[in-house]
């Protein structure tokens, strides 16, 4: 498989003295460390690992008197890569990873931006507590809690963005702010669907729920005809209990099914009773008790930054789309698409991800019952956006944490007539002068419609 060193180093780039302790430029022995991003090969001038708010608010200052653009980073995970840049500043905020239980008996908890969600399930497994959140540990808290938050729990439990209760942030004049329902209510709906346009979060109040014992189980499917098996696997989750589902593309002619869900007899007659009817039984097929700290394990430092290099090296181009339904002509084309990208990911969401208002918060899209992603290396970029294309009239949103594109067409795919309209119009507000435009950036003025 061809793969890119990446763009070269960028020159050496002069930060204020305050910033001097915590600044990685290239040429320092960490720099190639942090760099990159899980998909994305990056040369960034300078990353600042920043400490508290204060230093937040002074690589702000620089970035605004030096026209340097500037991005904010909690995991380095995100799928759309947009937390590394070239020739700009990154603001790394890892070492702002405090997890903190406020209230046990409630399930209110603090969790700032920088840690890691493996970290943050180890902190709430002792005291019976989980958040619906990403799929693996290495998954950081900041990128995914302003954008949504699909998870192994959102049918049981919905989107992470629905359990925040608050969040902090540093705006673009370096000024720290608490936002809730009854502080700044307009910018805390902002936040939760694409806070990444309005500041720096530091920090998030939570409502962790109550989960103890979680059932695990890992599927294989006879799958030679995909549409047809797709269709029915879709049926069978939408009549299924508010589990969670995944299915990625594991081989040409079988399909791997991994569910997830508390541990009581609901999952187990799920697992014995609810496949996708009309299926040859499984190839493969195991279940077990996890603990949700073990759902969300978090690999040690060096295999974090390995892995990330061989991802950043051979990944290109990464489609989201959301669907209501699977329909035999949406499986149809989902299938042969199946045939032209190097991975499939259909995630179930619904459910309980649908009990929130389309119109509580910037994530708007409450309809849709899977999430779906497909992602290519260079030499078959082609074949993948010809086969997306044909997939479009199927789709329904998308979810932009899974996007490399960025445009109007996104943005308008991602949030739907007034929700884009009110956001403008919040961006206009709280960073004027675009600060914060790295990260799918929100345009001056509405769309035409």
């Amino acid at each position: 498989m061809q793969t890119t060193s990446g763009p070269p180093p960028a020159p050496k780039h002069t930060c204020p003295e305050s910033l001097a302790t915590v600044t990685i430029r290239p040429g320092d022995r960490d720099y190639d460390a942090v760099r990159h991003t899980y998909t994305r090969l990056g040369s960034p001038a300078a990353v600042i690992r920043v400490r508290d708010h204060q230093d937040i608010a002074d690589t702000l200052a620089h970035a605004r008197t030096t026209g340097v653009p500037v991005t904010a980073r909690s995991g380095g995970h995100g799928i759309s890569s947009r937390s590394t840049n070239d020739q700009g500043m990154v603001i790394d905020l890892s070492r702002l990873n405090t997890v903190e239980i406020l209230d046990s008996r409630s399930g209110l908890v603090r969790v700032e931006a920088g840690a890691r969600w493996g970290d943050v399930a180890a902190a709430l497994a002792p005291h019976g507590l989980g958040l619906s959140s990403g799929d693996t540990g290495d998954v950081g808290v900041g990128g995914l809690a302003t954008a949504g938050g699909i998870g192994l729990m959102s049918r049981l439990h919905g989107l992470t963005i629905d359990h925040m209760r608050a969040a902090e942030l540093v705006l673009a004049d370096g000024s720290l702010i608490r936002t809730d329902t009854e502080h700044s209510p307009d910018l805390f709906w902002a936040v939760r669907g694409a806070g990444t346009n309005f500041g720096v979060a530091t920090a998030f109040e939570f409502q962790a729920q109550p989960v103890r014992e979680v059932i695990v189980a890992m599927t294989v499917y006879d799958a030679a005809d995909t549409a047809a098996f797709l269709t029915r696997w879709a049926a069978a989750v939408e009549a299924a209990p508010r589990l969670a589902h995944q299915f990625p593309d594991a081989r040409r002619r079988s399909r791997r099914e991994s569910s997830c869900g508390p541990g009581d007899d609901r999952v187990r007659r799920h697992r014995r009773d609810a496949g996708p009817r009309g299926s040859r039984p499984p190839i493969v097929g195991r279940a077990g008790p996890a603990q949700p700290r073990n759902r969300h394990s978090l690999p040690p430092a060096a295999a974090r930054r390995a892995r990330a290099a061989a991802c950043a090296a051979t990944a290109d181009r990464v489609a989201p789309g959301l669907l209501d339904h699977i329909t035999p002509p949406a499986a149809e084309s989902m299938a042969a698409l199946m045939k032209a990208a190097g991975m499939v990911q259909l995630r179930s969401v619904g459910a309980a991800v649908n009990d929130t208002p389309p119109t509580a918060m910037a994530s708007s899209h409450r309809t849709q019952n899977f999430s779906l992603m497909a992602a290519t290396v260079p030499a078959l970029r082609d074949g993948l956006d010809e086969h997306w294309e044909r997939l479009q009239p199927h789709l329904n949103g998308l979810y932009l944490s899974f996007e490399t594109r960025t445009g109007r067409r996104q943005l308008q795919d991602a949030f739907p007539g007034p929700v884009l309209d009110r956001l403008v119009s919040l961006k206009a507000q709280y960073d004027p002068d675009h600060v914060f435009d790295n990260n799918f950036a929100l345009p001056s003025v509405p769309f035409p419609h």
